[in-house]
């Protein structure tokens, strides 16, 4: 493969980074996936960047491009822009290399994501309702104190830092024949592909992005780099308008492929990994395995590693997740009846449910529907199921116990 100067400097940059970052950083897991192997017929691999410090592996790039300029950051501080898993690996960083650190979120940036960036100690501004209010922000105050601003992807010490986890891939599993990665601005696959394509040529390096904000497919489609308008996504780590023109150029070299997944998928991927593989992913770092499973590759009998690239989630998000998968499996379901509004009349059907183990997860009484007789109630019991076959068996014992089934 011909490597124009800038990919050079890239891979030395990488072991240089590798030569510092342990000081901070942890080489993340690469665990083996049974259940993920089985059904895509692969020998699939997690590499567990979520379990990195800070949930993300935002912080190699971060702590990296901080230590380089360490002298000049002890003097000015560091700021950048960024609502999620950036803003906390610069905060980490910032913290145990003694450097003051500001962040600058959109005023739209979920609580607990600004509530952990403060906890690493780092000076958080509210500013704006998007991202790119938030840089322009984080641009005066670099104007106005001479502060370094930490780039989230389009700087070479920050691809270099997110670059040693192909270091470690290779490491920890030699054989490997394709990694998949998800691209957000491009400063992770830059990096990883970087560091496999110099260790294994022959390895594939496939990015993923959400369709709901495919800005690199959108590019290699047109031969440009390219930008676009994106749509709120699970993945909400990965949106962005465009990727940077360093990475455009360098994922240009080193990615192999690049493929889009729905939202349905991206879902359906968490769900998985946190059934299956006991591990809480975000949207961004779900997009590799939503790829896998979706049967867009088509890779049998290939040792396949997954870059989860992060595990912060918002709990509400992941309880709705959660919910929809249980249903999806046919492990939830709902009953509505149609009930006496008098004393005894639900524990009748407390009884049935309790005789075929279901476990109650809401109940619900609409006493105002129109088309509900005067006297009764509408009831919906949200229930887990032990075996889909049950559902029938409970309807039809609450039939003959003379309670209406609501089929409207």
């Amino acid at each position: 493969m011909l490597l124009n100067p800038i990919i050079e400097k890239a891979w030395s940059t990488i072991l240089d980074a590798s030569s510092i970052l342990y000081k901070a950083v942890i080489r993340t897991p690469l665990i083996h996936n049974a259940f993920i192997s089985k059904i895509t017929r692969n020998y699939v691999y997690l590499k567990l960047e979520n379990l990195q410090v800070t949930g993300s592996f935002k912080v190699r790039g971060a702590y990296y491009k901080i230590y380089k300029n360490l002298e000049i950051a002890r003097n000015k501080g560091v700021v950048t822009a960024s609502s999620g898993n950036h803003a906390q690996g610069v905060a980490y960083a910032a913290s145990i290399l003694g450097v003051d650190a500001t962040v600058v979120m959109p005023e739209t940036a979920p609580p607990f994501k600004i509530n952990s960036t403060k906890s690493y100690g780092a000076k958080v501004i509210l500013h704006g309702s998007i991202y790119d209010d938030a840089y322009r922000k984080a641009m005066e105050i670099v104007n106005e104190t001479g502060a370094i601003f930490i780039h989230p992807f389009n700087d070479i010490d920050i691809i270099a830092g997110q670059g040693t986890i192909g270091l470690e891939i290779i490491e920890q599993l030699s054989n490997v024949d394709a990694v998949i990665v998800p691209i957000g601005g491009g400063g992770l696959i830059s990096g990883v592909g970087v560091a496999l394509k110099k260790l294994k040529p022959g390895v594939k390096v496939i990015g993923v992005e959400p369709s709901n904000a495919a800005k690199y497919f959108a590019s290699r489609k047109a031969g440009v780099m390219s930008t676009i308008e994106p749509k709120i996504s699970i993945a909400d780590g990965v949106v962005t308008k465009s990727v940077g023109d360093l990475t455009y150029e360098i994922m240009n070299e080193v990615v192999d492929d690049v493929i889009t997944v729905d939202e349905e998928s991206i879902a359906r991927a968490i769900y998985v990994l946190m059934e299956r593989a006991k591990i809480i992913v975000e949207g961004a770092g779900a997009l590799p395995a939503a790829a896998l499973l979706d049967g867009n590759l088509n890779y049998q009998n290939k040792t396949i590693a997954l870059v989860i690239s992060g595990g912060n989630i918002d709990l509400a998000t992941l309880y709705k997740i959660l919910i929809k998968g249980l249903a999806h499996d046919n492990r939830i379901t709902n009953i509505r009846v149609v009930l006496r509004d008098v004393h005894g009349e639900l524990l009748k059907v407390l009884k049935v449910l309790h005789k075929y183990r279901c476990n109650i997860i809401d109940i619900r009484h609409d006493r105002f529907n129109l088309k509900v007789p005067v006297g009764h109630a509408l009831v919906e019991i949200f229930i887990e199921i032990p075996d889909v076959d049950v559902v029938d068996k409970i309807r039809n014992e609450l039939v003959d116990l003379g309670v209406t089934i609501w089929e409207k």
